[in-house]
């Protein structure tokens, strides 16, 4: 048997590889695809952040060097571990995937809410008109207090 026994798990066809930005070819990504912004802060960014921190004296001017190689070696471990994610889905088997799908769809239906509320008696006439269509009873004022006047958006029978 000739050639790889496996195939290959790139995400990225080889057609486009060779657009892809030099950070993310010099890395060796195969499954994360930055583009030229993301490559950009990933590298100049980190360069940058590293050469104000030391212009600041808050590190040492080895940051410059040090950074720059922390944040590719996380993207890196980033890549690899979205390859073994995506290695062990594929492992599972389709029923199994079904299932889980079926698991995670969210139910769209209604709840049965009681019509009854303990502690309440709903009597026959309440019940059919809601509490903010029946009138309400004016409350009784002292015989000697004054009635508030009645202006916009005021009832003369409103208390506020």
């Amino acid at each position: 048997m000739i050639g790889p026994t496996r195939t290959p798990w790139t995400m990225v066809s080889s057609d486009d590889e060779r657009y892809r930005p030099l950070y993310a070819r010099a890395l060796g990504l195969r499954f994360v695809n930055p583009g030229g912004v993301l490559c950009f802060l990933f590298f100049e960014g980190a360069v940058a952040l590293a050469a104000l921190l030391a212009l600041a004296e808050l590190v040492s001017w080895w940051a410059v060097l040090i950074l720059p190689v922390a944040v590719a070696l996380m993207v890196k471990l980033n890549d690899m571990v979205a390859e073994m994610v995506v290695r062990s889905a594929a492992l599972v088997p389709e029923q199994e995937r079904d299932r889980f799908r079926r698991q995670m769809e969210p139910v769209v239906g209604r709840a049965r809410v009681p019509r009854t509320v303990p502690g309440v008696v709903v009597t026959a006439a309440s019940a059919s008109v809601p509490s903010w269509e029946r009138p309400q009873e004016a409350p009784e004022w002292p015989s000697g207090a004054p009635r508030p006047p009645a202006g916009p958006g005021r009832h003369p029978t409103d208390g506020s």
